[in-house]
C-alpha cells in the first residue's frame, strides 16, 4: 500500500503543470545535440547567451586562423560555417524539440554559424574581429529582411539560417568597409 501512493505521489508531481524540459531540455534529446547546440555549454552563460558564443567563436577563430596558412584561412571559415550549420540544424531541432520551445535561448550554434560566416576572408587583425562581431550582432539582433523571414522555416533551419543570413549581411558590410579602406 505504502508503495502505491509513493508511486501515485510521484506522477502527480510529474504532471504538476511543469514541462520536464524547462530543467534544461536533456529529457528525449540525443546526447551529442545538447553540447552541440550550447557550443559546449557556453548558451548557459547569462547574460546575452548568444552575445557569448559570438564572442567565443571569434576567439577560437583568432586562435585557429593563427595557425593556417592564409591561403587556406578563407576556404577553411567558410567549409566550418557549413559543417557547423549542417551540425547545428539537427542539434537545434532536437534541442527545441525536447524543451518544447521554438528557439531556446541557450541554443548558441546559430550564432556561432552566423559569426563563422561573418568572419570569412577577414583579414587577422582586432578592428576587423570587433567590426565583424559587432556587425554581425546587429544584424542578428534586427534581423532586417529577407533575415526575419528565414525565423519562420521550420525546427533547426529556422534557429540556424536566419543567423547564416545575418552573418552574411555583416560579411557583405565587413567587405565594403575593407575595399573602402574603412578599417585600418
Amino acid at each position: 500500500m505504502k508503495r502505491t501512493s509513493q508511486v501515485a505521489e510521484t506522477e502527480r508531481d510529474r504532471s504538476a503543470g511543469v514541462p520536464p524540459a524547462v530543467a534544461g531540455a536533456s529529457i528525449g534529446t540525443p546526447t551529442w545535440a545538447m553540447p552541440v547546440a550550447t557550443f559546449f555549454g557556453i548558451g548557459r552563460l547569462r547574460p546575452g547567451p548568444g552575445t557569448w558564443g559570438s564572442a567565443v567563436t571569434v576567439v577560437l577563430w583568432a586562435a585557429l586562423a593563427r595557425g593556417l596558412a592564409p591561403s587556406l584561412r578563407a576556404p577553411f571559415a567558410a567549409g566550418l560555417a557549413a559543417l557547423v550549420t549542417v551540425i547545428g540544424i539537427p542539434a537545434a531541432t532536437q534541442v527545441a524539440r525536447s524543451s518544447g520551445t521554438k528557439d531556446p535561448p541557450f541554443v548558441v550554434i546559430d550564432e556561432v554559424a552566423g559569426q563563422l560566416v561573418a568572419l570569412i576572408a577577414i583579414p587577422l587583425a582586432w578592428k576587423s574581429f570587433l567590426a565583424s562581431f559587432i556587425l554581425f550582432r546587429v544584424f542578428d539582433i534586427v534581423k532586417p529582411p529577407p533575415v526575419r523571414q528565414l525565423e519562420a522555416l521550420p525546427d533547426g533551419a529556422g534557429i540556424v539560417l536566419d543567423d547564416v543570413a545575418a552573418g552574411f549581411c555583416a560579411l557583405g558590410v565587413m567587405h565594403f568597409l575593407l575595399h573602402f579602406g574603412l578599417l585600418r
